[in-house]
């Protein structure tokens, strides 16, 4: 009996898949080696049966054999990988041949006493050989996956050594020079940690990134007029803490995007997140309908000690001086509700005890829904009371009274007044800190928790900012840097006010059962790609006028980004290159609506370039990814998807011109605003009518994927994935070696569902 390569392995612990692409690579081979082992096991074989599972065994064993190569080419150019990924390719390549053994039937097939081992005489043997393929494989992915984190560990200490550099600058050419150096590596850091963001599994560790990531890319122009102006006013002391707050959170920011993807001991995802009432009350619910299954349940003794608990967390609403007295009045009346309908319950449930019930009584019943109800009162007036108060505070900041007298009286030299404005700017600082963590307490999930955290935190650090930053004007009115610098910390400061908009509208979405609109997509340029026009454009705002010229156009683009959502939705495939292009490119279109309203991340023209021409290029790359569709069809289905796709790349290619043309002068700037809104709605047009088709068409042909990619594909983005000098245009995706390139090693094992 033939050998089988199983059992001493040790491959299949400590696996804990943590990324989507290594998950979505492994499930073809689940598939097929599933499929494989669970083959009718007739007494009779037929040809046909016999011949389909030796081409199945034969593919399986190529298709490894291509994979293990490329892992072992991985092991020679990352040495410090090179043992464990030699064992796991070694124990892939043997069990592939097992396989292929085992699965080598004959046209003719002998009885298993005097014939050969085969799957239909060694199902165990096969058990074994599958087991161990698919362990080694998913070492080998995940092996792979530590250069990924191994890059973003690389970027990060580039990026900061190049602040240390840039923190102890003496003049502004040094400056300008090593601040040059500093944003092409930010850039090349925002997109690798975008792409691990959206590829992460756990949506907790996805939101705290994201959170660090919007931290950098904020901080970054802080960074810069911060700097400057301390450059021009060295001896300045509120010039000084106001440039050492940034560097300080900066810094912060990317110590916590590195305890995300190494998930270090200290990383905050292993610190215990503020206790919700939101969570508190839905397992408090739990508990209490666990009694109606189980009498005995020792969590009925627990009920009154668990609702004293969520009593206590309400008083971050009751004790607040911003609570009214209506409404700290109705908490306390349902807190004083939910206690009697608890004592209710522990009476009946006792009651119960002592007749023996084997159920629940229809008193225990009763009590129980009764207490269940009282809970979701309470909760329902706890989440009132935090979208009124947010919703309040939102819409009385926006007229951004402090920030216009901090400003005023910053460029006047009145100190006095910049001191007065000041507190007033404090206290909206803490009754915004506030509501974020009564948001919190309401938010509904672990990631919206996450976001209402970080909005805290955020006003925490801007506010004081703001302040020394407007000392540092007042000390010097005339200074042109000290009042740039003044006016990019009130702008962060509005950033967040939008954010905060967003957030309120999503907790809202799930606490009414509704699906949230995304999340904005934070998007940077490619190195190298982001043309010298937009560096020097004057970024101005649109004014009313201009933006209720712009309603029509933006609400359009509004809809047609939520219509590509919604039919992306429809698709199986989520990691689909089509999909994720789409989503992006909706996402971004979003962020164009909300700039023509005033709001988002966008907030003046030259945001909104940068982002056309961000979108354009994701266009691009979504052509790049029809065109491989394409190749799969036949005449028919090919001109349909071919013609769309060249109207497609005309639009990206004019979205792009446009987005770099030079303009001057107001009605210009405007037309060009009109002019990129225009050809972005165009764009999402053809795009959300290829989508049904492609969708259709990838579904038809799934069953004949079985692309090999080879190792010379990998030694190509291996080469693609390294720094580019800034004269080169690289056509390829810098997002620099994953696991998708083994991925293609695996898609081919998809052609045993056709058989």
């Amino acid at each position: 009996m033939a050998s089988s390569p199983c059992g001493h392995s040790n491959f299949d612990s400590g696996l804990e898949i943590k990324t989507r692409s290594v998950e979505q690579t492994l499930i073809p081979l689940v598939s097929q080696i599933t499929t494989l082992i669970n083959h009718k096991d007739q007494p009779k074989k037929s040809e046909r049966t016999q011949a389909a599972i030796h081409r199945v065994g034969q593919a399986v064993s190529v298709a490894v054999g291509r994979f293990v190569t490329v892992g072992e080419a991985i092991a020679t150019e990352n040495q410090e990988l090179k043992d464990e990924m030699g064992q796991a390719c070694f124990e892939a390549r043997r069990a592939g041949d097992t396989i292929a053994q085992l699965t080598d039937v004959g046209p003719a097939l002998l009885s298993p006493s005097d014939g050969p081992v085969t799957v239909f005489s060694d199902r165990t043997g096969m058990v074994k050989a599958a087991r161990l393929l698919l362990s080694s494989v998913t070492k080998v992915l995940v092996l792979a996956d530590r250069i990924v984190i191994k890059q973003i560990i690389t970027s990060r200490n580039k990026v900061l050594v190049t602040l240390d550099h840039l923190e102890r600058v003496s003049t502004f050419q040094e400056f300008v020079q090593i601040f040059s150096q500093f944003g092409n590596e930010m850039v090349e850091f925002a997109h690798l940690t975008g792409d691990r963001q959206n590829d992460l599994k756990d949506e907790k560790k996805k939101a705290r990134m994201a959170a660090a990531r919007a931290v950098l890319e904020k901080c970054t122009m802080m960074l810069l007029t911060a700097s400057k102006t301390c450059l021009r006013h060295p001896d300045c002391e509120s010039a000084r803490l106001n440039k050492d707050a940034v560097f300080h959170r900066m810094r912060c920011a990317l110590e916590q995007v590195i305890e995300i993807v190494t998930e270090a001991r200290s990383c905050g995802e292993n610190k215990i997140l503020p206790a919700s009432i939101y969570n508190g009350i839905n397992n408090f619910k739990s508990s209490v309908e666990c009694l109606r299954e189980n009498l005995n349940s020792p969590s009925s003794q627990s009920i009154g000690s668990h609702l004293e608990a969520l009593v206590e967390r309400t008083e971050d609403f009751t004790d607040s001086a911003y609570t009214s007295h209506e409404q700290r009045q109705a908490i306390l009346s349902l807190c004083q509700l939910a206690r009697l309908e608890a004592q209710q319950l522990v009476q009946a449930w006792a009651e119960a005890q002592s007749v023996h019930a084997e159920a629940a009584t229809e008193d225990m019943e009763v009590a129980i829904l009764k207490t269940c109800q009282s809970a979701s009162e309470l909760r329902r007036e706890l989440h009132k009371v935090a979208v009124i108060r947010a919703a309040d505070l939102l819409k009385v900041h926006g007229e951004q009274l402090p920030l216009r007298a901090l400003k005023a009286a910053g460029a006047e030299g009145n100190l006095e007044a910049v001191a007065e404005y000041s507190r007033t700017l404090t206290e909206q600082k803490e009754q915004l800190v506030e509501t974020c963590r009564l948001l919190c307490h309401v938010s509904g999930t672990e990631p919206l928790e996450i976001t209402c955290i970080h909005a805290e935190e955020t006003f925490h650090v801007i506010g004081p900012q703001i302040v020394s930053a407007a000392q540092t004007l007042a000390l010097h009115p005339s200074s042109k840097i000290a009042k740039e610098n003044l006016e990019v910390f009130c702008e962060a400061w509005e950033s967040q006010l939008c954010d905060m908009a967003l957030l309120l509208r999503e907790i809202n979405d799930v606490f009414e059962g509704r699906r949230g609109d995304k999340r904005s997509y934070l998007s940077l340029p490619r190195p190298g790609k982001l043309s010298a026009n937009l560096k020097t454009a004057k970024a101005v705002k649109l004014d009313a006028e201009e933006q209720t010229s712009m309603a029509k156009q933006g609400l359009e683009l509004r809809l047609l980004s939520s219509d590509v959502d919604t039919e992306v939705e429809k698709w199986e495939e989520q990691e689909h290159d089509v999909v994720r292009q789409s989503q992006s490119l909706a996402s971004m279109a979003h962020n164009m609506y909300l700039f023509t309203r005033g709001e988002g991340l966008l907030k003046t023209t030259v945001d909104l370039f940068h982002q056309a021409e961000v979108f354009s290029e994701e266009g691009l790359q979504l052509c790049s990814s029809l065109r491989a569709l394409s190749t799969q069809l036949v005449d028919e289905e090919k001109s349909v998807v071919v013609t769309e796709m060249e109207k497609m790349l005309a639009l990206c290619q004019q979205l792009q011109m446009g987005a770099r043309s030079s303009v001057q002068g107001k009605t210009a700037t405007f037309q060009k605003v009109d002019s990129s809104i225009q050809t972005t709605r165009g764009l999402l047009t053809v795009v959300l009518s290829l989508l049904p088709t492609c969708h259709k068409l990838t579904r038809k042909y799934k069953s004949e994927k079985s692309s090999l990619g080879s190792l010379q594909d990998w030694r190509e983005r291996q080469a693609a994935s390294k720094p580019v000098k800034e004269e080169e245009t690289p056509n390829k995706d810098s997002n620099g070696f994953g696991v998708k390139t083994l991925e293609q090693h695996i898609v081919g094992l998809n052609l045993l569902e056709s058989k």
